[in-house]
């Protein structure tokens, strides 16, 4: 009988635990839901006063540049309500600001090639910067205002220039070098650029630092999306100085301008 009593007590007191640990349980998870869903309700009400509200954005754009172009990738993560880290991937082009296009005559079908021009110089860019929001939308239809800076390594890529020239010795593609100056530079033989397929196998390696600052406006009207305009500078650095044009000065820095127009994602 006695026995019968303890197993009795022994239930009673390990259901009722149980139960205990059970509503605890059921209270926690209620509770943690009720939390996710005021973090939520918050977002929303800030998202509709025109708040741009998220952890993450994905940015995808194209810029022009007073020396050339570009097109980058950036990778952006909140770090509070203002600022955010950016990670950023980019290609551009540098071009001499003396370059013009020629033809051998009107009724040539030779490409248009740069005379003087020996190198055309890429740059492979990787950095990291933050962005600073200066003002809201005020609402969804308004226009959000942003400052940015970056800093990063750039792998510069000098790429040949061919000319596609015809003499006695037949139609042939050069490149310039001291040996082949004067056929590189007898306007009379030249029947335009060998095009984008050649000098590819050839590249030489430019090791540099690049940095941005820029002004952004978003006018995405959901912050879900990114339609976004930039205005900025940016100032290249290389080790020595970047052959492109003959008949110009050769520069291992560069400063330029650009605006730049990016889409993307927010989540």
């Amino acid at each position: 009988m006695k026995r019968f009593i303890i197993v009795a007590i022994v239930s009673i007191v390990g259901f009722h635990l149980s139960a205990q640990d059970s509503t605890s349980r059921k209270t926690s998870k209620q509770q943690r839901r009720e939390e996710r869903q005021q973090r939520i309700n918050a977002l929303v009400r800030q998202q509709e006063e025109g708040a741009l509200v998220y952890n993450k954005q994905s940015i995808f754009g194209i810029q022009l540049r007073t020396n050339g172009y570009g097109i980058f990738y950036e990778l952006g993560k909140a770090k509070t309500r203002r600022k955010a880290n950016i990670y950023i991937a980019e290609f551009t082009e540098i071009k001499d600001s003396k370059e013009e296009k020629s033809t051998t005559d009107i009724f040539s079908f030779g490409n248009p090639y740069i005379y003087g021009k020996v190198n055309n110089f890429y740059q492979l860019k990787f950095g990291f910067g933050q962005q600073y929001l200066f003002g809201q939308k005020g609402n969804k239809n308004g226009v959000a205002v942003a400052g940015v800076y970056q800093v990063g390594f750039s792998l510069g890529m000098l790429r040949p220039y061919y000319l596609q020239v015809s003499d006695q010795n037949g139609t042939r593609e050069i490149k310039y070098t001291p040996q082949d100056s004067a056929d590189f530079l007898n306007q009379s033989i030249i029947q335009g650029s060998a095009g984008l397929g050649k000098g590819w196998g050839e590249i030489t390696f430019k090791p540099g630092l690049f940095a941005k600052a820029a002004l952004r406006f978003d006018l995405a009207h959901y912050n879900e999306t990114v339609t976004m305009i930039e205005v900025g500078i940016s100032v290249d650095a290389y080790a020595e100085k970047i052959p492109i044009l003959l008949f110009d000065q050769q520069h291992q820095f560069f400063l330029q301008g650009h605006v730049a127009f990016a889409f993307g994602k927010r989540k």
